[in-house]
């Protein structure tokens, strides 16, 4: 071979796997969040997404994308051009949905590349002041008394809201009538305005509502007291120490983007979590930034979705 038929061939030759992913990424990127704004989820996704502009010298924008407990989400990116430059930020409801739907149009084992987790805040059991009970021992006592008739509010039928409080239930072993709200957000609200007893919400959601005294948090998740709610005892102080479920929030791509390109975004991720001003913001929100590797965060996904199967065909949860 001469040097011009060399020439012309590497010319021609297509991009190594690490050129690839330095020369990456090609256009703008767009995280899909799969519920509406103002949720910690939308919340995160634009502070992560201003640092990664920065990071990697293109705009990344978010776009709500909701509906159907997060799937039409889910499967907009699924479906969408396996390069890195659409991405998913998801929280438990990647988890539950497999559990949930008869017929989900994914697979989020197989269809779905993880890429990293990005945060976790511990739940927190709100209930009403004028309800009476004070404490998780004194509500699980109220609650026997009174089988069926404490009414608890969630973001839906199947919500992470609704599937925390059945686990709470079951561990508890008491009874209670499920209000399914159009997002948590608003059951809160009803809870807060009597209408509804309880609610389980992440700590993030409920904290400024405890802080102002509008409603009593009687148990948080974790093996430590919140710094935020200090007087609230964690559920095992409160009696109830296999009571564990905290709400997470991560990333990931369709399955077919390049494992080199995955690696790049676990990079970037990861350096825009380690940024104080991010870290401080999720704090505000009464969330820890937590990051781990794509293998990690499958795994991690793997043992949720069992988790919350047994949660769901326990309770007999369904929607069609």
């Amino acid at each position: 071979m001469n040097r011009r038929t060399l020439l012309g061939a590497l010319a021609l030759a297509p991009l190594s796997r690490p050129a690839l992913a330095q020369s990456w990424p090609p256009r703008p990127v767009r995280i899909v969040v799969p519920f509406a704004p103002g949720s910690f989820t939308d919340v995160s996704a634009r502070l992560l997404a201003n640092e990664l502009t920065g990071q990697l010298g293109q705009q990344t924008i978010v776009e709500n994308r909701t509906g159907a407990g997060g799937t039409v989400g889910a499967t907009a990116v699924v479906r969408a051009e396996p390069d890195g430059t659409t991405l998913l930020l998801t929280d438990n409801s990647l988890a539950i949905s497999p559990g949930l739907y008869r017929n989900l149009p994914y697979d989020p084992l197989k269809d779905l590349a993880q890429i990293s987790r990005i945060a976790n805040s511990p739940s927190i059991l709100l209930l009403r002041p004028g309800l009476g009970p004070k404490t998780v021992a004194e509500l699980v006592a109220y609650a026997k008394s009174r089988p069926g008739e404490v009414t608890f509010g969630s973001g839906g039928q199947g919500s992470s809201a609704h599937l925390a409080m059945e686990l709470l239930l079951n561990v508890a072993d008491i009874r209670a009538l499920h209000v399914p709200f159009r997002g948590v957000a608003a059951a809160i609200a009803d809870v807060i305005a009597g209408r509804v007893d309880m609610a389980i919400a992440s700590l993030a959601s409920g904290v400024r509502h405890v802080t102002a005294g509008t409603l009593l948090g009687l148990g948080v998740t974790g093996e430590q007291r919140s710094p935020l709610l200090p007087e609230v005892p964690t559920f095992i102080e409160a009696g109830l120490p296999r009571y564990d479920m905290s709400y997470w929030w991560g990333i990931a791509a369709p399955a077919a983007t390049p494992p080199d390109i995955i690696a790049r975004l676990n990079r970037e991720i990861v350096q825009a979590c380690a940024q104080p001003g991010l870290r401080e913001a999720f704090e505000k929100q009464a969330a820890t930034a937590v990051t781990s590797t794509p293998e990690e965060m499958a795994r991690f996904v793997e043992r949720e979705i069992g988790v919350w199967r047994e949660v769901i065909a326990r309770a007999g949860v369904r929607i069609e």
